[in-house]
């Protein structure tokens, strides 16, 4: 980590959804936002559900998002890696957004250490106890079969058809809740579970759409990164601590 830069993390942008005008006005945001972080980004950790729905067919991508991809482009010809992981909207991700900009893709919960902290990071789906039925969509989801019949699918159907279950299986006009308790929040059940195993001073995730910085214990945090739909909050790392910040633009 280069001395006077930061690590920055996001999630949950939702590209894509509810409509085309409320999404393209978010992805403005969104770009305004990565324009003012540019010049002192070490990296960025996008940590799921980037994209509301994504689907690589072999000669075609889900229209939409270049001012979004646009930047991640440059974000990628000047250095700056960007840490991708697949969220349960926009798990199907290939090869073409990491060969065209440059996407460095996690699939898996990730750890790392910076400066001497610890820190473990994961969208947060299907972790945790509980949820067996969306486990075991999940696994269909992942399974190259299933990806491969749903790539035999023309695009307009298919995009079509993964829309209409992506707004299905949640109202984004819905506000969600918030903290609601460590005993109903499987994600902090899961970073307690973590602990146990191995110390992290920073368990990191997306998913949840309420922003939360929750202490385990004297060192460990657990931390949610919120969402853009409602709250446009984010997550920075300036070498010594972490910090969650809500994106007011200034113009």
């Amino acid at each position: 980590m280069q001395a006077g830069r930061k690590i920055y993390f996001a999630s949950d942008f939702h590209l894509g959804a509810p409509t085309t005008g409320e999404s393209l006005k978010r992805e403005r945001l969104i770009v305004q936002w990565l324009n003012e972080i540019q010049p002192h980004a070490d990296a960025l950790y996008l940590l799921g559900d980037v994209f509301d729905f994504w689907f690589e067919y072999k000669k075609a991508v889900p229209k939409g998002f270049v001012r979004f991809l646009g930047k991640m482009a440059e974000f990628y010809d000047q250095g700056i890696p960007v840490h991708f992981f697949t969220g349960n909207h926009d798990l199907w991700i290939f090869d073409y957004l990491p060969h065209e900009v440059g996407f460095i893709i996690h699939r898996e919960p990730y750890r790392l250490e910076l400066n001497g902290k610890r820190f473990y990071m994961a969208h947060g789906d299907g972790l945790g106890q509980g949820d067996g039925r969306f486990k075991l969509l999940k696994k269909i989801f992942t399974n190259p079969i299933a990806q491969w019949l749903f790539g035999r699918l023309h695009p307009n159907l298919g995009i079509a058809l993964a829309h209409s279950w992506s707004l299905s299986s949640r109202n984004v006009h819905e506000i969600p809740d918030e903290f609601r308790g460590e005993d109903q929040e499987v994600l902090v059940q899961h970073a307690r579970n973590m602990l146990e195993k191995k110390p992290f001073d920073y368990l990191i995730f997306g998913h949840r759409h309420v922003a939360i910085d929750y202490p385990l214990n004297e060192v460990s945090r657990y931390i949610n990164l919120g969402d853009w739909i409602y709250h446009n909050t984010y997550g920075v790392f300036d070498g010594e601590d972490f910090y969650l910040k809500t994106y007011n633009p200034s113009r």
